[in-house]
């Protein structure tokens, strides 16, 4: 039966628009007609906003000619806390609680920056406990591989490779539980204050750091062993998201991504704080510039975290019972973790010290608590090495009893600049893994 005869078949011939016959030759040919004039049709097509490698709401609005992304960019905003606003009508003390809850994979150098900032301002830098500083330096290097293993978990389940992300999620839950265990929350801790940290290790957590450590030692060669040198991984990773030392540079990026261009930028060692330049480790770079180059990066950079938290946690056993607060009881905040019987607030003991000190004791408790201590006037950038970079508070004071601004340079928030520069020219499937080679966190994106 003929096309015409059949009752359900439309005719297929037009004399309407441009009319193309095919009669054999090379396709590029027809393609290069079809280039010419208003045949060339491109899609625009919005990936989100969700999760696209799990990293936060993040929408990008791609351009696309075929399976190729000719033009990409990223659509933000949609995670706004308004955390830096918040934080103006809080004490100094308070904003620690707001500021540890933008990136959320890596609470603890929020905090860092923050706390920094307000003790330059304080001009107490120097008046540190030594222990308060190896405190700092455990949690922030253990923090920093708990972001990197959700990194690599989350990377793989993109690209389908679930054993990793499985594993990855199973080695960050053990980080996790230290965290519990001596800061009293997963996340978000707010252990950070300034003068120190919110209290000392809790009994048996140098025997748990102990038990991690060796764990993580049995643990980390796994991801090498699966991804390495494994054929499909390395196909789907390598040349991939490629970003140039001299485009890294001009958009102002830092991490691992500027490392895995060669270049050995670590604040930790140029611009120590906390006394990392007391702490034995190298800083790890590579030379492929692109997303397989990080991936490898970052489980390099994962045993360094492990050398220095090894160190540190030598250091802590030697001082036991050491102050973890500054002196001067105008800045140290009385906290205690330690909840009464009735499952609520403080202890009796502690309530009990505070309150049958003296009177201008006991006022003095409550000024500090409700109010807070003045900060002098004046403003302080103090930034840290997290695990995505550069991340700064800069913390501004009019003398008095909160911040008059604070505000963050988040490191995701530059890196995610190079999205479109990493996607353009590549295929559609390969947009998520440069994202996820970024590893960018939007809630400290949007703050």
């Amino acid at each position: 039966m003929t096309t015409q005869q059949d009752p359900f078949a439309g005719s297929t011939e037009t004399d309407e628009g441009r009319v193309f016959t095919v009669t054999g030759q090379d396709w590029g040919e027809i393609a290069a007609g079809l280039a010419d004039g208003d045949a060339e049709e491109r899609v625009v097509v919005n990936m989100g906003p969700q999760h696209p490698s799990t990293h936060g709401v993040l929408r990008l609005i791609l351009e696309l000619d075929g399976e190729s992304v000719t033009e990409a960019r990223a659509g933000i905003g949609y995670l706004h806390t308004g955390i830096e606003k918040n934080m103006e009508y809080r004490s100094w003390v308070q904003g620690v609680t707001f500021c540890t809850r933008m990136d959320y994979l890596a609470p603890f150098y929020n905090e860092m920056t923050y706390v920094l900032g307000v003790e330059r301002l304080l001009d107490i830098e120097d008046d540190i406990p030594e222990k308060a500083q190896t405190l700092r330096v455990l949690l922030m290097e253990l923090n920093r591989i708990s972001s990197h293993l959700v990194c690599i978990a989350t990377g793989g389940m993109e690209i389908g490779a679930l054993t990793v992300m499985t594993v990855g999620f199973r080695d960050r839950e053990a980080v996790l539980d230290l965290f519990e265990l001596i800061t009293g929350l997963r996340m978000n801790h707010a252990y950070f204050r300034p003068g120190g940290v919110a209290q000392d290790l809790p009994d048996g957590a140098i025997e748990k750091l102990r038990d991690l450590i060796a764990l993580l030692k049995k643990r980390l060669p796994e991801y090498a062993a699966l991804c390495n040198a494994n054929p499909i991984f390395k196909a789907r990773l390598q040349g991939v998201g490629h970003l140039e030392l001299e485009g890294c540079l001009a958009l102002g990026l830092t991490g691992p991504i500027l490392r895995s261009a060669g270049y050995p930028w670590d604040l930790r060692k140029v611009q120590p704080y906390c006394g990392y330049e007391t702490y034995d480790f190298d800083v790890q770079t590579w030379d492929t510039c692109d997303s397989y180059g990080r991936f490898r990066l970052r489980l390099n950079e994962m045993w360094e975290s492990l050398r220095i938290v090894e160190q540190a946690v030598d250091r802590l056993e030697k001082m036991s019972g050491d102050p973890v607060m500054v002196a001067d009881k105008k800045i140290a905040w009385p906290s205690q973790l330690a909840i009464g019987s009735d499952g609520m607030g403080n202890s009796l003991d502690h309530i009990r010290h505070i309150m049958g000190e003296s009177m201008e004791a006991l006022i003095h408790h409550f000024k500090l608590v409700t109010e807070g201590f003045r900060v002098p006037p004046g403003q302080a950038y103090v930034p840290v090495e997290s695990p995505r970079g550069e991340l700064g508070c800069h913390v501004v004071s009019d003398g008095g009893t909160r911040p008059a601004r604070a505000h963050f340079r988040d490191p995701s928030f530059n890196n995610l600049q190079a999205v479109g520069v990493m996607s353009e020219g590549g295929m559609l499937s390969d947009v998520v893994v440069a994202i996820a080679s970024v590893d960018p966190v939007m809630g400290g994106v949007d703050r």
